[in-house]
């Protein structure tokens, strides 16, 4: 079932990104099952199988195969001092061609929350893939009502574009979003979020 595990680290200034491994399982599923209630409001539901090895097992796959097809690059955040997972984001939704674009999505295990960490992931792959992947353009959508994500985002240089309304099922609703963007050559000033 596996596919030979491609060898990518990207580095940030504390901690490195790499591709899940089947080794991770036990640290991953600690760190979503200590952050339930932090991590359901702002996520999709769960499966019911969320925590199993299988479902694990088949995130590792779906991660190898996406990058070995440069369909998506699953990224997990892991500490440089002591190799400790602290959460994960997904470039995905590829789009070579004229459009040349991704999309990301993210999220932090509570306890790391808060602390710069997810600032410098975001920094990370979005220079790898404006420099290493060619893209031109990397969105993001987020709950108009998540602060620190929207606050995240505009530190990292996304900008505010708009609304998409029912945009995702987020805890067992559809849920408008607010749209954000990142481009290679963006020469847009500042903008207010709506």
């Amino acid at each position: 079932m596996f596919l030979r595990a491609p060898k990518v680290r990207i580095e940030a200034p504390r901690l490195y990104l790499r591709l899940p491994e089947m080794a991770d399982h036990l640290h991953w599923v600690a760190l979503r099952e200590q952050g339930v209630e932090f991590l359901r409001q702002w996520e999709p539901d769960w499966a019911s199988n969320h925590f199993s090895k299988r479902a694990f097992q088949n995130r590792v796959y779906w991660a190898r195969k996406s990058f070995d097809s440069d369909d998506g690059m699953p990224l997990f955040l892991m500490n440089k001092e002591n190799d400790q997972l602290m959460g994960a984001i997904t470039l995905d939704n590829i789009r070579r061609g004229p459009a040349q674009a991704g999309t990301i999505g993210y999220w932090i295990g509570q306890e790391f929350a808060r602390a710069g960490y997810m600032t410098e992931a975001i920094n990370a792959v979005v220079n790898y893939a404006f420099a290493k992947m060619d893209l031109s353009r990397i969105e993001a959508a987020t709950l108009p009502e998540n602060a620190p994500s929207r606050g995240v985002l505009e530190k990292t240089g996304f900008k505010y574009e708009g609304v998409a309304q029912s945009y995702l099922q987020i805890n067992g609703r559809w849920r408008t979003h607010v749209l954000y963007a990142n481009l290679r050559n963006d020469r847009r000033g500042k903008t207010d979020a709506g």
